[in-house]
């Protein structure tokens, strides 16, 4: 029999998706939207904090992680009903989705253990190798093979319009906005191979491989995202700034977006003043690890070396050119 799968990670849902093996799911996070034939699965997670203002959702988070209480509810009855066998899941990150140790805990005194599976990636390479990993689990190796082939085929076809030897713009990626964060892991990734830079949190080489410059980009590696305070992003004055706040839609992060630059400090700021300002859909975009990664690095390509055409069709993100009070709204 087929097996029946699970997921509580919107990425891992696209992944199964995008194998073709879309009827093999019984079962998703509530944060799995994509793709939309998705919705009508039994959803068997929840949210505790239900906020709108990102300084609000800042200290929820920090308040339930000091006491060390899950941010998301996982229906173990109903998780128990749906009887699966493969039950794909994360470890990264406790604010992105529900853990690793909470789906264990729960699936262990099951008489029959479903086979878990923890993506947990760091790295674009990582993204594409649990593609592989997931393919195997759901018995879809080839389909995989096939997928990450053509996922690498279009990131070579993007980074040909790329000098990796040359430095490029100065580019800040924030991933929160009150407070402060800039992305991590495969994000400053694909920001340096699309022909930026990203010294806020940029990556380095894995030791012993020397520069890891030109074809041995896949040896620098980032650390994942850090808090930085409003001064020191100013006085870092980025030719370039995009706004694509983790887990947060298009026309909010667009709203997060006026708030930030309406604070003083960012006046001055060169992609503020030049209009090299770029709100993103980060939910969708950045912050999943998994084949519309591939998406998102089109895009840095096409916006950081001016080649429109690349743009993936209904990308979701707007150029914000020259800010004004009204851009908040």
């Amino acid at each position: 029999m087929p097996p029946r799968v699970v997921s509580l990670v919107p990425s891992a849902t696209e992944i199964v998706c995008a194998l073709g093996a879309s009827e093999l799911l019984v079962g998703r996070s509530h944060e799995c939207d994509y793709p939309p034939l998705v919705a009508g699965l039994p959803v068997l997670t929840g949210q505790a904090i239900t906020s709108t203002d990102p300084a609000e959702i800042d200290r929820q988070v920090r308040d339930q992680l000091a006491t060390a209480s899950s941010l998301y509810r996982l229906d173990a009855e109903m998780l128990a009903r749906l009887r699966p066998d493969v039950i794909l899941t994360q470890d990264l990150c406790s604010v992105c989705s529900i853990d690793l140790d909470t789906v264990r805990s729960i699936t262990q005194r099951w008489s029959s253990p479903p086979t878990i599976l923890s993506l947990n990636p760091e790295s674009i390479e990582d993204v594409l190798d649990h593609v592989l990993e997931v393919g195997r689990a759901i018995e879809r190796p080839a389909k995989a093979t096939s997928l990450v082939t053509s996922l690498r085929e279009r990131m070579a076809a993007a980074a040909e319009f790329v000098n990796p030897f040359e430095d490029g713009p100065h580019v800040a990626f924030l991933e929160w906005t009150d407070p402060l964060y800039v992305g991590g892991h495969w994000i400053p990734q694909l920001i340096e191979r699309a022909g930026g830079r990203h010294p806020l949190n940029p990556t380095t080489p894995v030791p012993g491989s020397g520069a890891a410059v030109g074809p041995q980009q896949a040896q620098r590696l980032a650390g994942k995202s850090i808090r930085v305070p409003e001064d020191i992003l100013a006085a870092a004055d980025p030719d370039g700034l995009i706004i694509a706040p983790c887990g947060v839609g298009l026309a909010h992060a667009w709203e997060m977006a006026g708030q930030l630059l309406a604070r003083p400090a960012m006046a001055g700021i060169k992609a503020v003043r030049t209009g090299r300002v770029a709100v993103v859909d980060g939910n969708q975009m950045f912050s999943r690890p998994g084949p519309r990664l591939v998406d998102a690095f089109e895009w840095l390509v096409s916006w950081l070396q001016e080649r429109p055409h690349l743009i993936p069709v209904t990308f979701p993100w707007r150029a914000l050119r020259r800010w004004t009070q009204t851009d908040s709204g």
